[in-house]
């Protein structure tokens, strides 16, 4: 039975603030807030919640998909473009959890979302990195690019070891670009070779692994953080810094962004973003033998699906290995 009449920005902003409390990330947040604008720009006149029609969803959808274009924000002028069929289906994602809580709620009696079928989008081709990229974007951790009057000469940066750190830490581990943001010096445990990893979930303590580094990882975090070693422990404080920042600061998701696009740039290697190399270390684990359950368990997903993915890459290569290296056939037998 319904007991409440809220309009639709009633209704969103509720729900925002649900999800607030109950420790959602602020880029989920984000994505809450943006999926709300277009609500209200389609329904303009802020309509009861309740009086919403799976119709009018539809149509809703519709207007995403042929009419709605999107103006970026940002710095830079990237033009105006319609939504790519990935957004839209992660605003259907949103709705449906908004029906789902207004549903728990008692703002309407049944979710429309559930009789509305998602839209259909092909996933991003995953690209790996390569051994050579990999060591080329090390490699430019430890010099600027050549001087502009003498192009043999480059100068050592101050911040090589922590980036060096940074890099080894994303390919050896996989863990998102926040969960290395957020990570603290008490997370770090060097006996064990391992990090306390507090992944996507409600509330800070929600999701918590432990992740695995190696012998290569584990010396470049040792070599980074021998300065900070001798000083008072501080075990809350970040792991990783800005680098940027006049006073100590963590890094945060845009200054890792940033420092991954200026080493990129000196190493000549393109596309280099935090996924990237979330995909790398999935990919690479299943090829050395790795098993899908324990990937899961170390990425942090909480379904499998994402997990296949890789697997399949992974039992794509072994495919092209054999057709190459088969006995029987290069034996001509």
């Amino acid at each position: 039975m319904v007991t409440h009449q809220l309009t639709l920005s009633q209704t969103i902003a509720n729900f925002i603030h649900y999800k607030e409390a109950v420790g959602r990330s602020e880029h989920t947040i984000a994505d809450y807030r943006n999926t709300q604008k277009k609500l209200l720009e389609f329904f303009a006149d802020d309509p009861s919640f309740a009086t919403i029609t799976r119709t009018q969803l539809i149509n809703f959808f519709a207007w995403l998909t042929k009419e709605y274009v999107s103006d970026p924000d940002g710095v830079a002028p990237r033009g105006k473009k319609p939504l790519s069929p990935k957004t839209i289906f992660n605003i259907h994602t949103n709705c449906a959890s908004l029906w789902a809580w207004a549903c728990d709620e008692e703002i309407v009696e049944r979710n429309l979302m559930r009789t509305i079928e998602p839209p259909d989008y092909e996933p991003p081709v995953i690209v790996e990195f390569t051994r050579d990229e990999i060591a080329a974007l090390l490699k430019a951790c430890d010099v600027t690019r050549h001087w502009r009057t003498r192009n043999t000469i480059a100068s050592h940066r101050p911040t090589a070891d922590q980036d060096r750190a940074i890099i080894l830490t994303l390919i050896d581990t996989g863990i998102r670009a926040e969960e290395l943001c957020n990570l603290t010096m008490a997370d770090l445990n060097m006996g064990m070779n391992a990090l306390t990893v507090r992944g996507k979930g409600a509330g800070r303590d929600k999701k918590e692994r432990l992740v695995y580094f190696g012998k290569t990882c584990g010396k470049a975090l040792y070599k980074y953080l021998m300065p900070r070693l001798g000083q008072p422990s501080k075990d809350n404080s970040a792991l990783f810094l800005n680098s940027k920042a006049v006073v100590d600061r963590p890094l945060n998701r845009d200054s890792l962004y940033r420092l991954l696009q200026e080493i990129s740039t000196r190493a000549g290697v393109k596309d280099v973003h935090p996924h990237r190399f979330r995909h790398s270390f999935a990919i690479t684990y299943l090829r050395n033998g790795g098993d899908v359950f324990t990937l899961q368990q170390m990425l942090g997903h909480s379904d499998i699906e994402m997990v296949k993915r890789y697997a399949q890459i992974a039992q794509s290569d072994c495919a092209n290995v054999h057709r190459k290296a088969s006995p029987a056939d290069n034996w001509r037998l």
